[in-house]
């Protein structure tokens, strides 16, 4: 008996003892498999998005930004007075007592979101409640602190952050990064436990976009745009700028334009980049790139020779008439069929080409498909399958019956400005890991040699008869001082609804590139359906000197001392030759208000930070242009804040962040 006792003691002992071992070994020595399941048990995740990288244009201002923002979320097991606190947080959100009671009245719930992405000023007001069970995370939401700037080509975010539109939808992959992990502890019953916040677990931010786009010629080309709309009372307009050697988009636009900030209520009519996405029959700006073609297959030279019918010319059984009733057009040139834009000169000259070979012209000029560039929704644009009937051919020749993207137009333009080689257009510079700091730089992808060097040069001085020959159609686009080629164009505008073109409605364009001698810039643009006027050396052509006089003057580029003598002598039908004399100068300045010379002169008397409150986006980047500071914007509104402050010295690196509300 006395032995059966103990080894039933000595056999609790061991179990005991085992059971101690097993103890100390779950509980001092590591077990991935336990702690796995114990991260599981009383812990859970909140995935937020990390911040997205910031857009820059080519001088490194902010185009878009992530800015801080502030998440509100409850515990409602810990909330007190749950219909009165409703009530007040709805009315600091903006929202109904009820929407924001339904969130909170259960009590059995641990964690809920009430409302995503606040102010910082309604986030510090209900902190300083400082109740139990309120409490936030730190996001961020984008903010476009030049609000119409570039708009339609920008794009916007939806409501989780991802791109819908534009370069945001294009490199959305680039710029959002990865996702941020908020970690929560839960207690024993797997409901989140707030007491103790929040930890974060943060990636690294997404990369950021420079562009090629200069945001002040980016701001003259909108504004003009937006007069030619209210002065003609047209339904809108487009424009384009790009670099003559490398196609480089340096400003885009389509007018009217919206707040990109708003964008979710804005129609969706304002949002799309036409210049990329819409096809339209461009009009006698087709011609210069038929000539071209002929120029190419040696069907002509410039001093080739038409007979332009008296201004009637029977095809099939359709007339076809100059533009102008008036017009009655004997022998011409090929350089002068374009400087007076006939459509029975360029007609002959299509026909002598022949369908075929037109069509290969258009096509390798990169109508008809996609130029490559990096936005989305590029559109391709329609040059008709073969055959063509001869009435086709001739109405293709001036530019009717074929459809181009203005984007289209002027990278052909740019071909015959840079020396005959088609180039891909691009409209992002370099993009740079937020990461690493590593910067891609995009470049120059030539598609193909259009035309030879001496090929482009007689179209250039073609294209230059249109503005200095007094005969041409041009003369409304000159620039006082530089050298003006391009092209006019006036377009019969398709019915959308139904077959042939709507009566009295018009699109007016010019195409062209400056300077003439050396061009720098290639600018296209087009008003839709102006009602005061339409032809286009009326409407599209003071418009393209506007923007291209300011081009030319903010590069700094040296005008020549030319007078009337530019022009070609009527008796003689020749241009006397003229040395230019090269004289200095110095990039355009803004002509400014007496506030803002003041402003200006305090500027120049010393490195000190300018005032800038009380001012709108627009109003400081207008202030400070051509001044050597770099503007950081955060929030929206006015300026309500100058970081460093007011007066005090500059920093070396010359950036101010300006706070606005």
């Amino acid at each position: 008996m006395k032995s059966r006792i103990v080894f039933i003691f000595v056999g609790i002992l061991l179990l005991w003892s085992m059971l101690m071992m097993r103890a100390a070994y779950l509980q001092f020595l590591p077990n991935d498999r336990l702690n796995a399941l114990q991260n599981r048990q009383f812990k859970t995740k909140i995935t937020l998005q990390a911040r997205r990288g910031a857009i820059v244009d080519r001088n490194g201002r902010d185009l878009a930004m992530s800015a801080t923002a502030y998440s509100l979320y409850a515990d409602p097991k810990l909330l007190e007075n749950r219909k009165v606190l409703a009530r007040k947080i709805a009315k600091v959100l903006n929202q109904s007592p009820e929407a924001v009671y339904s969130k909170i009245k259960d009590g059995s719930r641990r964690f809920v979101w009430i409302q995503r992405l606040i102010e910082q000023d309604k986030a510090d007001e209900i902190k300083s409640w400082d109740i139990r069970g309120l409490s936030f995370v730190e996001e961020w939401r984008r903010v476009y602190p030049n609000e119409t700037l570039l708009a339609q080509t920008l794009g916007f975010l939806g409501i989780e952050g991802q791109g819908l539109e534009g370069l945001e939808l294009g490199y959305d992959q680039a710029l959002r990064g990865n996702q941020k992990k908020v970690i929560i502890k839960r207690d024993a019953r797997g409901r989140p436990l707030i007491n103790d916040g929040l930890m974060f677990t943060e990636n690294p931010d997404g990369n950021e976009l420079k562009l090629t786009i200069d945001s002040d010629l980016q701001y003259t080309l909108e504004s003009e745009l937006q007069n030619a709309v209210t002065t003609f009372d047209a339904d809108h307009a487009v424009g384009i700028v790009l670099d003559a050697k490398t196609s480089e988009i340096l400003a885009m636009s389509s007018a009217p334009s919206f707040d990109v900030n708003k964008a979710m209520t804005t129609p969706s009519n304002y949002r799309r980049n036409k210049v990329v996405t819409d096809g339209f029959e461009p009009g006698s700006t087709m011609k210069a790139l038929v000539i071209a073609g002929a120029l190419r297959d040696g069907t002509v030279q410039p001093n080739t020779k038409f007979f332009c019918e008296n201004g009637s010319y029977k095809v099939g059984d359709k007339i076809i008439r100059e533009a102008e009733t008036k017009e009655k057009f004997g022998d011409l040139t090929v350089g002068e069929i374009l400087a007076v834009s006939s459509n029975i000169g360029t007609t002959k000259i299509a026909f002598k080409m022949g369908a075929d070979r037109l069509r290969q012209d258009l096509l390798d000029f990169g109508f008809g498909q996609k130029l490559g560039i990096d936005l989305p929704g590029e559109a391709r644009g329609m040059v008709q399958a073969l055959p063509w009937r001869p009435h086709l051919l001739s109405n293709i020749s001036f530019g009717q019956g074929v459809a181009v993207t203005p984007l289209q137009i002027a990278n052909a333009y740019a071909a015959i400005a840079n020396g005959g080689v088609l180039n891909t257009p691009f409209i992002v510079q370099s993009v740079r890991d937020s990461e690493t700091g590593e910067t891609t730089e995009t470049k120059v992808k030539p598609i193909r040699r259009v035309l030879t060097a001496e090929q482009a040069a007689q179209m250039r001085a073609m294209l230059l008869g249109v503005t200095t020959l007094k005969i041409g159609t041009g003369a409304n686009a000159r620039v006082d001082g530089f050298m003006v080629a391009g092209k006019t164009g006036t377009a019969q505008k398709v019915n959308p609804n139904g077959r042939g073109y709507l009566k009295g409605a018009y699109i007016s364009s010019f195409a062209g590139f400056i300077p003439a001698n050396d061009p720098k810039f290639v600018i296209y643009v087009a008003v839709d359906s102006p009602r005061k006027a339409y032809y286009g050396a009326t409407v599209a052509a003071p418009l393209f000197a506007r923007i291209a006089s300011y081009a030319v003057r903010k590069e700094g580029i040296a005008p020549l001392m030319l007078g009337d003598e530019r022009t070609v002598n009527p008796k003689t039908k020749k241009a006397p030759l003229v040395i230019p004399k090269i004289v200095k100068s110095e990039p355009a300045k803004p002509v400014l208000t007496a506030a803002e010379l003041d402003q200006a002169t305090a500027m120049k008397t010393g490195d000190s930070v300018p005032n800038l409150m009380n001012l709108s986006t627009r109003e400081v980047l207008r202030r400070i242009s051509g001044q050597d500071i770099k503007v950081k914007f955060v929030g929206q509104g006015i300026v309500s804040e100058v970081l460093p402050s007011v007066g005090s010295q500059l920093p070396a690196d010359k950036n101010i962040t300006v706070i606005l509300k």
